[in-house]
């Protein structure tokens, strides 16, 4: 099970893109609001019914961990205990992690850069603690996935899929979703 976590304030597109690439996979992937509504306002104004509430899961069961960006999104994330905890369980399992734009933050504030090439949207590299910035589109490093920002939600959907079903699956999406035409 793929958890994608969304926070008031996140990027509607860097949620709702990766999600629906992974489930076109056939990837499970449950939508959990931090807050205590499934409905949460993204920061564009747009609500989002999550399938489920934080304090209903216990994450044992997790194959991802999803991070969407936006601001204040992202440090709505980050001030998340029981979501810190669950990625360092998580991380600590080696499990895969990702994020997008802001997102990382996250992993760089509990010390999850560290060694990692990582993306970010550009200003928020200096968050990445010991971790190297590549300014790619989309960064794989291990079991650690990360997005530049909004242009690569689709990119990093891919690139999760790619990790879970294999290159031809990523491959007969993009082809399908007529990414290769761009």
């Amino acid at each position: 099970m793929i958890y994608a976590f969304l926070a008031p304030g996140f990027e509607e597109v860097e949620a709702i893109a990766p999600i629906d690439v992974c489930r076109r996979a056939g990837l499970d992937v449950k939508t959990v609001s931090i807050t205590n509504s499934t409905t949460v306002l993204g920061v564009h104004g747009i609500p989002v019914v999550a399938d489920t509430l934080f304090a209903d899961n216990d994450y044992s069961d997790a194959t991802l961990l999803f991070l969407p960006g936006g601001m204040p999104g992202a440090t709505n994330l980050d001030a998340h205990e029981g979501l810190r905890k669950a990625i360092l369980a998580h991380n600590d399992a080696g499990k895969p992690l990702a994020a997008i734009c802001a997102a990382p933050l996250v992993y760089g504030n509990l010390g999850l850069a560290q060694g990692k090439k990582m993306t970010c949207y550009p200003g928020f590299e200096q968050y990445l603690t010991g971790g190297t910035y590549t300014a790619a589109l989309v960064e794989r490093d291990g079991l650690m996935f990360t997005g530049k920002g909004p242009a690569a939600a689709l990119a990093l959907g891919y690139a999760i899929v790619e990790h879970f079903c294999g290159a031809d699956t990523a491959d007969g999406l993009k082809q399908g979703m007529m990414y290769n035409d761009l």
